[in-house]
């Protein structure tokens, strides 16, 4: 519960911190003097809660009781059904086929990249234990 606790704090907090970040940049590149508070705070929301269930989802990682094609499988269905509702009623994607399908090649592309990253590290970080665990 500790570490659901604190992956949920970050997460939010990283989620308002790209919030600010995107502030900034819409500003400063897009020569906007005035911003939409509604618009604002709606993003705002949108983003700090996509945070909080990217950060908070990977906890099923931490379940050893599934097996690896498990927990990713559940880990897919669990961030993109989330990010694909908060995209929707946000506005992030158009609410047609075309936006959904466009954005689910997009997202399917990035998580296998990100979860094809973290699995080279961490079988990488395994054989390096390994490895010392043999000349001990």
């Amino acid at each position: 519960m500790k570490t659901f606790l604190i992956r949920s704090v970050l997460g939010i907090f990283f989620g308002s911190f790209l919030t600010i970040m995107t502030i900034f940049a819409v500003i400063y590149f897009g020569n906007h003097d005035k911003l939409n508070s509604e618009i604002l705070v709606t993003n705002a929301l949108g983003t700090m809660f996509c945070g909080w269930f990217f950060s908070v989802t990977p906890l099923l990682f931490d379940n050893e009781k599934l097996t690896l094609p498990v927990q990713t499988v559940l880990h897919f269905l669990s961030v993109s059904i989330l990010y694909f509702i908060i995209a929707f009623v946000v506005g992030w994607v158009p609410f047609s086929m075309k936006g959904f399908l466009g954005m689910l090649g997009i997202f399917v592309l990035l998580y296998a990249c990100i979860w094809s990253a973290f699995y080279i590290y961490f079988k990488n970080q395994a054989k390096k234990l390994n490895e010392e665990l043999k000349d001990l």
